[in-house]
């Protein structure tokens, strides 16, 4: 980013607060990184002549999304993604914040790939990326990364991606080490025996196509395993993606009980089921698996009442060669930064959430689980903000998505919800 960011004034926008759900008509004024000014009070005869003016049209103005959990290829993986183009597709799809997954190559074990992440996302980044780091090293489940220092260096939270923790002790002490420090234990959670060598959903409709299951209970064991560990040691805790009714309970129960725990789902849970894979679509092939649609409702109905805190895009980009093969050989996985706003918009469509709901789980909840300053619409929060017709019709064409990789399990969907600008403190990332 530039060194000097002139001003600029969005005007004539629907300004939505997900904070408190507000929907006012007015605008926002950006100066110096931040937001100057506010509300209805913020209009085109009120913006100085020398400032840049916005004519929002009406259209939404909010605070940018903040996406705790993307891969980020870097380092290693360049040909699934770089930061550049993961931040470019972040700005399409108005995310502002991406929380980057640490099994990389090498893992985001050591404060060195900590710093080197920090420096490529400042030279390359679009958007702000935020590196998560390995809760043990080299992901392995036996030896806790040195958190402090991985802190020190500039990681948020601390996850192994993707894999879980079966020793118990282990994550005891991590939890309590985390603890000490005051920092966020993002965990996956899937008994690996359970899910053994699982592709989709197990019930009926696995079975008419053929393809082993994953039971609802392979995620809720593990989960209701970190509970009594949170319980036991008093640890934060972030719950990465959860996918069942089973595991609603657990969590409804863990809050209950005051516990520090947070969860999120996915956008993919949110939108789709299991019906969707129809005939063998290996880009609706995800870990944990698509559900039954009663349970997408019922996580729809958790997003709606707080029980779920966030929602994610799960950003994974695959090769073509690791996708474009039988459904039970294929790798899980669809990138999912640019259209997580618009498939969230289905749900507001439909009724199933407000778009204050929609807004203060994608930007609000994230970033105050991670303790930071954005996902708010007030004077003196950073100007990371968006401007999008909710309602703008158009259809999902892979090649014209900026990630590197296309496999999008909206391929082709027709979407409402069109992203025309998106500011990072106050600056344009794309327009």
């Amino acid at each position: 980013m530039p060194d000097t960011i002139p001003p600029i004034a969005l005007v004539n926008g629907l300004l939505v607060d997900p904070a408190t759900g507000a929907q006012t008509r007015g605008g926002v004024i950006a100066q110096d990184g931040v937001i100057k000014a506010v509300g209805a009070a913020v209009t085109r005869a009120d913006v100085p002549v020398d400032m840049r003016i916005v004519d929002c049209k009406g259209d939404v103005v909010a605070p940018g999304l903040v996406d705790m959990l993307a891969f980020v290829g870097e380092p290693g993986a360049e040909s699934r993604e770089t930061i550049a183009s993961a931040s470019a597709a972040a700005a399409a799809g108005g995310v502002t914040t991406i929380v980057t997954r640490a099994d990389t190559n090498p893992p985001v074990d050591d404060p060195a790939v900590v710093d080197f992440l920090r420096r490529r996302a400042r030279d390359t980044g679009a958007v702000r990326v935020l590196p998560s780091a390995t809760l043990t090293r080299g992901r392995e489940g036996k030896e806790i990364s040195e958190i402090g220092l991985l802190m020190e260096a500039g990681a948020v939270c601390f996850s192994d991606a993707g894999r879980t923790l079966r020793n118990a002790q282990t994550m005891r002490r991590a939890l309590t080490y985390a603890r000490d420090f005051g920092a966020l234990v993002c965990h996956f959670c899937e008994d690996r025996d359970l899910a053994a060598h699982g592709v989709m959903n197990e019930g009926e409709f696995a079975s008419r196509l053929g393809l082993t299951g994953v039971p609802a209970e392979a995620e809720s064991i593990a989960l209701e395993r970190d509970m009594r560990l949170v319980a036991l040691t008093g640890g934060r805790y972030h719950a990465t993606l959860i996918s069942t009714e089973q595991s609603l309970e657990i969590i409804a129960r863990a809050k209950a009980a005051g516990l520090p725990v947070t969860c999120a789902t996915s956008i993919n849970h949110l939108t789709l089921n299991e019906n969707d894979i129809g005939d063998y679509r290996t880009f609706l092939k995800v870990r944990p698996p698509l559900r039954r649609e009663e349970t997408r409702r019922a996580l729809a109905h958790a997003v709606a009442d707080g029980l779920i805190d966030v929602i994610v895009s799960d950003h994974d980009p695959q090769d073509v060669e690791t996708k474009r093969l039988p459904f039970g050989e294929a790798e899980f996985g669809a990138v999912g930064l640019e259209t997580m706003l618009s498939a969230g918009l289905r749900l507001v469509h439909s009724g199933d959430l407000k778009l204050a709901q929609l807004l203060r789980a994608m930007s609000l909840r994230p970033a105050e689980i991670l303790g930071l300053p954005q996902g708010r619409l007030e004077v003196g929060a950073p100007a990371d903000l968006i401007r999008f017709d909710p309602h703008e019709p158009y259809i999902v064409d892979p090649e014209k998505l900026h990630s590197r990789c296309k496999n999008t399990p909206f391929d082709e969907a027709r979407m409402q919800g069109v992203v025309k600008l998106t500011l990072v403190a106050g600056a344009v990332a794309r327009e």
